[in-house]
């Protein structure tokens, strides 16, 4: 009976957790925008911090309770889920996943430099601080770069949008209320979906960075499942794929470095042994299969075994 209590604690946390995120997310944007901020800036920066925030908040809780190795189980098993899972129910029930901008040139580099700088900071069981500000500054290296290029190269919309930036709108009370009240309650969905995984491990005696890589991880990547699959389905390819991009190195880089500034993050053994090396060939995975501009329903089909594959291996039911 404890474990069904725990379980619901669970679910309606998770789902407070994102539904807060969404709230906060949109109400940023609308205040961003009304500042004088060009959307596309708005985009690369407050909507990407948005989809990441259920990952980076839980990460946070979860470290100052003293719970640190949930935060390399969430972010793994988030970026995990975010190819193998995201992107093949995007491919199977979007329309075809036709690729037109270069991501060769920065972005799947980055994503596959954030992947191996991820790899190479924990191999020794540990994330300290220096490391954590080391992904930091890379994060900021990426956004600068993106708003850089876009700067450099706008479309139409774009250019449309820097030509009455300085034309801010005024905001109302209610965004700033609704911004106010998403942040309470983001942080009361992470809190209790942290302490229901601490509780929920207990009883079951599991340890506690499995139910990270797979509850947590899925749970707070539906954000990305929803925006990914609602984009494919609308034809918009480049949203549905660039989202999950972005939000892997998002977490990588951000969601691992800020909980290490308020204590040095522990990597279970568990986590070393499986979980990182998936992680590593599913980002590669993800590379090959983007070098031909298009992801089909047949590679969305093998993403979502492989996923399938990978949980049944975590809980040794395969």
């Amino acid at each position: 009976m404890e474990i069904l209590f725990w379980a619901v604690i669970f679910i309606v946390s998770i789902a407070v957790l994102i539904k807060a995120s969404d709230f906060f997310t949109d109400s940023a944007e609308k205040i961003g925008i009304a500042f004088g901020i060009p959307a596309f800036i708005v985009g690369v920066t407050i909507v990407a911090l948005g989809t990441s925030l259920p990952e980076l908040v839980s990460s946070i809780i979860a470290t100052v309770g003293g719970n640190t190795e949930i935060v390399a189980g969430n972010v793994i098993g988030s970026n995990i889920a975010n190819i193998l899972l995201v992107l093949a129910l995007a491919a199977i029930f979007g329309k075809k996943l036709k690729i037109y901008f270069e991501l060769i040139h920065v972005d799947l580099p980055l994503l596959i430099g954030s992947t191996f700088l991820l790899a190479l900071t924990i191999i020794d069981g540990k994330f300290t601080w220096q490391e954590g500000v080391i992904c930091l500054a890379l994060l900021v290296v990426y956004i600068t770069y993106t708003v850089y290029s876009q700067e450099k190269k706008p479309d139409e919309q774009i250019k449309k949008e820097l030509s009455d930036v300085k034309k801010k709108r005024k905001i109302e009370l209610k965004t700033w209320i609704i911004l106010a009240v998403s942040c309470f309650f983001i942080y009361l969905g992470a809190k209790y979906t942290i302490d229901s995984v601490v509780k929920i491990s207990e009883i079951l005696n599991v340890a506690k960075e499995l139910i990270a890589v797979s509850a947590i991880a899925l749970g707070t990547s539906l954000p990305e499942l929803m925006v990914s699959i609602s984009a494919a389905r609308k034809g918009k390819a480049e949203m549905a794929v660039g989202n999950v991009l972005g939000s892997n190195i998002f977490n990588a880089l951000m969601v691992m470095g800020i909980p290490s500034l308020i204590s040095t993050l522990i990597i279970p053994t568990s986590i070393l042994m499986f979980s990182l090396p998936v992680l590593i060939i599913v980002t590669l995975l993800y590379f090959f299969i983007t070098q031909d501009k298009e992801i089909t329903r047949w590679e969305g089909w093998m993403l979502l075994i492989f996923y399938v594959f990978f949980i049944g291996k975590l809980f040794s039911l395969v």
